[in-house]
């Protein structure tokens, strides 16, 4: 198991309320739960995180997950799409383990995959998707994040959706 898998597996609530879906880590090293990602940042900042950011995610039943466990921004389209699709059953294995109540997806290109493995998990219902919040997208992103926060089931008693 990589230590990215060690870290992010140290963040896993006992019950997963709503799951987020990103493609990879990715390739350059960082990390979502090592708090030096991209994709960190702008959800820390769509939820208005403080310093304890991960440990409130945590605290309400959040908790990221990736189609991919190996990173892939660094291939050839064909190639990484080949990887997307051969991670399907997977991560279909881990959405049965996880049960989520609700799911979104961080990336518009790899929703075909995501609904795949909800299909093979037996999940039928429908999940949040939003574009990544990097290349310019970030603004968008936001956007979309305004829109999905307060439908997120959280952990009972939080008070997440005070923000």
């Amino acid at each position: 198991m990589s230590n990215f898998e060690n870290v992010r597996k140290s963040y896993r609530p006992r019950h997963i309320t709503t799951l987020f879906v990103g493609e990879s880590a990715p390739h350059g090293g960082t990390f979502f739960y090592n708090q030096n990602s991209r994709l960190f940042r702008e959800i820390r900042k769509a939820f208005q995180g403080t310093e304890l950011f991960l440990e409130d995610f945590k605290k309400n039943g959040f908790y990221l997950d990736d189609l991919v466990l190996e990173p892939v921004n660094h291939l050839e389209r064909p190639d990484r799409i080949a990887l997307c699709r051969e991670s399907v059953s997977s991560l279909a294995k881990r959405l049965s383990n996880y049960k989520p109540q609700a799911i979104v997806i961080l990336l518009h290109s790899i929703r075909p995959m995501v609904l795949q493995a909800m299909n093979e998990a037996g999940l039928s219902y429908a999940p949040f998707c939003t574009p990544y919040p990097g290349f310019g997208n970030q603004p968008r992103f936001h956007k979309a994040m305004i829109q999905i926060i307060p439908s997120l089931p959280v952990t009972k008693g939080s008070k997440w959706k005070e923000y």
